[in-house]
């Protein structure tokens, strides 16, 4: 029974290891460079990288899909009610950067801010 439940334990802890490190891959294609594949896209990118990576066999790997559509789903619930407070958040340190840039750099600053509202609204399509 003792050697079921360390198994048991150190499965539960690779699965996790694995979620984590999924989802920091997540976090560096989006913020880092600025990419957002499509749910699906990133699924099937993740099964593969993994697959190859673990030597997942096919039950494995739909699994796997489903664990990180169910985990998708659990962020995105927890994300929604707490938008308007990151766009509050948001919108408060751009406007305390904006009262120390001087008049020449505001231009560059806005153009910025532009840019990245607009990878903001295509990260936003894709969910």
């Amino acid at each position: 029974m003792n050697r079921k439940a360390t198994v048991l334990v150190l499965a539960v802890f690779l699965l996790g290891a694995a979620i984590g490190a999924t989802v920091m891959y997540i976090a560096d294609q989006r913020v880092v460079r600025g990419a957002s594949p499509k749910p699906q896209q990133w699924t099937v990118r993740v099964v593969k990288d993994l697959t190859e990576q673990l030597n997942l066999t096919p039950q494995q790997q739909e699994q796997l899909s489903a664990i990180l559509n169910e985990t998708k789903a659990k962020y995105d619930a927890i994300y929604e009610p707490v938008k308007p407070q990151m766009e509050q958040a948001r919108q408060e340190g751009r406007a305390k950067i904006r009262t120390m840039l001087t008049a020449e750099q505001m231009p560059r600053y806005e153009e910025y801010l532009k840019r990245l509202d607009e990878r903001r609204k295509q990260m936003d399509k894709s969910r």
